[in-house]
C-alpha cells in the first residue's frame, strides 16, 4: 500500500524530468503497483471531470462497464472504445457530433482529442480519498490533465437505476414532509418502444424527495428523464428512493407563469 502512494507522489517529478520518449517509463512507474482489473472498476465506478482553461464548462468522461468511453465537452459529444493495456488506458478512434459551437467551446474538444484520439495514454490514479479520487492522464505533449471522480449513482447506491419519465409543472405548492416545504407537482408519463405516449396521469402529484441534477423553473414545463434507485437501509425520516436526472426530454415556456 504505501509503494502505490510513493509511485504517486513520485510521478509529477517524473514527468517533469522526462522527455516524450520516456512518458511510458513514468507510467509504468505510476500504475504498475495498481491491479489492472481493479483499475477498470474503479474507472467505471466514477464520472471524471476537468476544468480546462477558457472553457464554459469541465470535460466530463464516462468509462462503461462495456469498455465505452463517452466524452462531454462544452459543444459536442465525443465517444469510443477503451480498456486497459500494458499500465495505459487504450482507446480507438473517436466519434463526435458536429455542431458548431464558439472557439472556446470548441478548443475544448482539442484537449479531449489529445488525451483519446486512437492512442495509449499513460495514467494515475490516486484512491487516497475514495469520495474524491483523482484520475491524471498524460497527452500527446507529455502534459497531465487532472481529473477528479464522482460516484456514479449506480456506485453510490449500488443498484441499478429503474427509468421513469416525469412531468413537471412550473408551480410548486407548500407541502408538509418532515418538515414545511415546497414541493414540485409532477406527472408520471409512460412510453411506448416507438416513443409514442402511452400514459400520463390526469393529476398534478405532490413530489417530496429531490432530484439530483435538476434544476426547476417557474416558467417551464419539463419531462424529464429519471433514474430512481431503491436506497438500501434507508433512515427512519428518508425515501426509499434516490431519483437522479438523467436528461430533459421536453421544455415548454408557459405564458403568465411566475
Amino acid at each position: 500500500m504505501k509503494l502505490k502512494y510513493l509511485a504517486i507522489a513520485l510521478f509529477p517529478l517524473a514527468l517533469a524530468a522526462c522527455q516524450s520518449s520516456d512518458i511510458q517509463k513514468a507510467g509504468d512507474l505510476a500504475v504498475s503497483v495498481l491491479h489492472q482489473q481493479n483499475a477498470d472498476k474503479t474507472l467505471a465506478a466514477y464520472e471524471w471531470s476537468a476544468n480546462t482553461p477558457n472553457a464554459p464548462k469541465p470535460l466530463v468522461l464516462r468509462f462503461s462497464d462495456d469498455n465505452r468511453l463517452s466524452i462531454s465537452t462544452s459543444c459536442n459529444s465525443m465517444a469510443g472504445s477503451w480498456k486497459i493495456e500494458n499500465n495505459q488506458i487504450v482507446t480507438g478512434a473517436l466519434m463526435s457530433t458536429q455542431m458548431a459551437c464558439p472557439d472556446n467551446a470548441m478548443k475544448q474538444e482539442g484537449v479531449a482529442a489529445q488525451l483519446f484520439q486512437d492512442r495509449k495514454a499513460p495514467f494515475v490514479l490516486n484512491l487516497k480519498d475514495a469520495q474524491n479520487p483523482t484520475l491524471s492522464i498524460v497527452n500527446t505533449q507529455g502534459e497531465p490533465l487532472v481529473f477528479t471522480g464522482k460516484m456514479t449513482p449506480e456506485t453510490k447506491y449500488q443498484t441499478q437505476g429503474e427509468t421513469i419519465f416525469l412531468e413537471i409543472s412550473p408551480e410548486t405548492k407548500e407541502c408538509t414532509g418532515v418538515a414545511k416545504q415546497n414541493c414540485l407537482q409532477v406527472r408520471e408519463i409512460k412510453y411506448a418502444e416507438n416513443g409514442v405516449k402511452t400514459q400520463v396521469d390526469k393529476d398534478w402529484t405532490l413530489f417530496y424527495d429531490q432530484i439530483e441534477g435538476f434544476t426547476h423553473t417557474s416558467k417551464e414545463r419539463q419531462v424529464v428523464r429519471i433514474k430512481r434507485y431503491e436506497i438500501k437501509h434507508p433512515a427512519a425520516d428518508q425515501s426509499k428512493y434516490a431519483y437522479v436526472q438523467d436528461m430533459i426530454i421536453e421544455r415548454e415556456t408557459v405564458k403568465g407563469a411566475l
